[in-house]
């Protein structure tokens, strides 16, 4: 079904992260979104834009006429006080000034949280690669639209070593596991809503592959694995059920199951965003 959607994607990377992640995985993490998107949406219209870069020119108002706002991932640090942190907080704080609706992913997730005033610190001691065991919803999640279909206990692909401290007052945390405790969440500000996970729903099992491979030895120095090679054979596992998503051999030595192995599951959070654009749950 074609959509006549505008989408607008912010990647949070900077343009060495970009091309780093391209030779890995083939694409920046906003050009990851792009492709997701037009996949669950055909016919849409989608812009990218770098709030990272020195040679950001800050939006106005005006031209935030989009239908949605998208924040990837990236090795942001949003509790660094960089310039390309504050540029991105300072385009997400317009963003909720904006009323336009948005989503975003692990650092997206963060840059928010940062943006309608909650805290974000490093994991102490504390890492997710490659999934993000036994996600549980909360309460309020149970019956947020953001959730729907999910399964009251579920995994998810996740690669991120920071995590968000505390949520902006009036935020809603809607899922949690025991590495992270805020896994999914609204946050109302300004006339905007957010919706954000931790993990990733818009990420292909070899991009993950790919990021494992990038992270190699930050993995290896978290005691994640004891060498290189270790992560190489779990990054081979995911390209493997990239490949072949029912492969029960890959399945069972990975420990996942469909919430994990097939796109469209991992793809629920998402869905359900675009699901609900322009109904009231997405307008402040």
């Amino acid at each position: 079904m074609s959509s006549n959607y505008r989408f607008l994607i912010a990647d949070s990377e900077t343009a060495g992260e970009r091309d780093e992640r391209r030779r890995s995985a083939g694409k920046s993490a906003g050009e990851t979104y792009a492709v997701t998107l037009g996949q669950m949406a055909p016919g849409c219209a989608v812009t990218i834009v770098t709030p990272c870069d020195p040679g950001w020119r800050a939006m106005t108002l005006a031209e935030l006429r989009y239908d949605a706002v998208f924040l990837s991932g990236s090795p942001l640090h949003v509790y660094c006080d960089t310039p390309e942190t504050r540029r991105q907080i300072a385009f997400m704080r317009l963003v909720f000034v904006s009323g336009v609706p948005s989503f975003g992913s692990c650092a997206g997730l963060q840059v928010a949280v940062a943006a309608a005033g909650g805290t974000v610190r490093k994991m102490p001691d504390r890492h997710e690669a490659g999934i993000a065991r036994r996600i549980t919803a909360t309460e309020a999640g149970r019956g947020h639209p953001l959730l729907d279909g999910r399964a009251p206990v579920w995994d998810a692909l996740a690669a991120h070593g920071d995590e968000v401290e505390r949520l902006p007052d009036g935020a809603m945390l809607l899922a949690t596991n025991a590495a992270a405790h805020v896994q999914a969440a609204e946050i109302r500000s300004g006339r905007g809503v957010f919706w954000g996970v931790q993990y990733h729903p818009e990420l292909a099992l070899g991009e993950i592959a790919a990021a494992l491979r990038r992270d190699a030895e930050d993995l290896v120095d978290a005691g994640l694995a004891d060498s290189p090679d270790h992560v190489e054979a779990q990054a081979v596992l995911f390209d493997q059920l990239h490949r072949d998503p029912n492969s029960r051999d890959v399945r069972w030595r990975l420990g996942v199951d469909d919430s994990v192995a097939l796109e469209d599951q991992r793809r629920t959070e998402l869905r359900n965003f675009i699901d609900h654009i322009g109904t009231a749950a997405l307008r402040g």
